[in-house]
């Protein structure tokens, strides 16, 4: 195990905590130092989204595999030149998305790839919280890209693919600010947004920094369906079917997320949902389709 940080304090609490050794310890201008450390095998990038694509790039010249929170980027075009440059460092890139191993998500997928919910129609997804300390980098349109959307409104977009197990072809959505001082120019408060599908399946999602009580997901189909509350948050998740409550045990998301992540690094395990660049990169268009029918007004058809 081994530590980054810009914050000489954070390594040495961190150090005593976790017992890691000085040598696997790094600073922002010199982790490139990882290179020749056997010890390490892969990066998780954990800070501001604005940073994340050249941290990747760096991380990925070292010859180690990259791990990004999300969204994995500003914007589909950065998300594309970190996969570019993990392909060519000969490296994986995988995303945080610790969800596509949760247990009870995983049941509901198998659902509806058995076909218990017959032809899916309609998907809800519901994120959101009040955001607190107006100061914090999440707020900060330089370093997130955004606001709601480029944090809890991730989830509502990524569920929603793989709750109905397809790709929107389009999406309208609009914003609601009721705070323009906290949320300044650029930074969302709250984007409604809606999504069609290939069979006809249409999505109905909300994002919010303004509001909490959300975490919800629903899927319906024409023989049945699935709710989800609490859908994201760290869990416990709860939930159900037309079948009844969902019973799987619950475990750390970041535990189990980390276990899959390893298995997929040094195991080759392919995933359940993926959870690799492209899938982020999938997210990432969604996410510039929706500011561009936010600032438009219309609806954005998706390539």
């Amino acid at each position: 195990m081994g530590l980054i940080s810009g914050t000489p304090a954070k390594i040495k609490t961190w150090r005593e905590k976790y017992n890691i050794a000085e040598s696997n310890c790094y600073d922002y201008g010199n982790f490139e130092a990882i290179k020749d450390n056997k010890e390490i095998d892969a990066v998780y990038i954990i800070t501001p989204n604005a940073l994340h694509k050249e941290q990747a790039i760096r991380v990925a010249k070292t010859g180690k595999h990259v791990i990004v929170e999300k969204p994995m980027a500003l914007n589909a075009k950065e998300a594309s030149e970190m996969i570019d440059a993990c392909k060519k460092a000969g490296v994986q890139l995988l995303v945080g998305y610790r969800m596509h191993f949760e247990p009870k998500t995983l049941e509901i997928i198998r659902m509806r790839k058995d076909g218990e919910f017959g032809k899916i129609k309609f998907f809800q997804g519901l994120t959101g919280f009040r955001i607190g300390d107006p100061k914090q980098w999440r707020l900060n349109k330089q370093l997130a890209g955004g606001g709601s959307m480029m944090d809890i409104g991730i989830y509502a977009i990524n569920g929603m693919r793989y709750m109905t197990g397809e790709e929107p072809i389009w999406v309208t959505a609009q914003e609601t600010k009721t705070d323009p001082v906290k949320f300044a120019e650029g930074v969302d408060e709250t984007i409604q947004f809606q999504a069609g599908f290939p069979s006809g399946a249409v999505a109905s999602c909300l994002s919010s920094y303004g509001m909490s009580n959300l975490d919800r997901f629903f899927l319906n189909g024409e023989k049945g369906f699935a709710e989800m509350q609490p859908s994201t948050g760290y869990g416990p998740i709860k939930g159900r079917t037309h079948k009844g409550e969902l019973t799987q045990p619950h475990q750390a998301h970041q535990t189990t997320q980390m276990e899959e992540f390893a298995a997929i690094l040094l195991e080759g395990k392919t995933p359940i949902v993926p959870a690799d660049g492209e899938e982020g990169l999938k997210d990432m268009k969604i996410i510039d389709a929706i500011y561009q029918a936010v600032k438009t007004g219309k609806k954005v058809r998706l390539a």
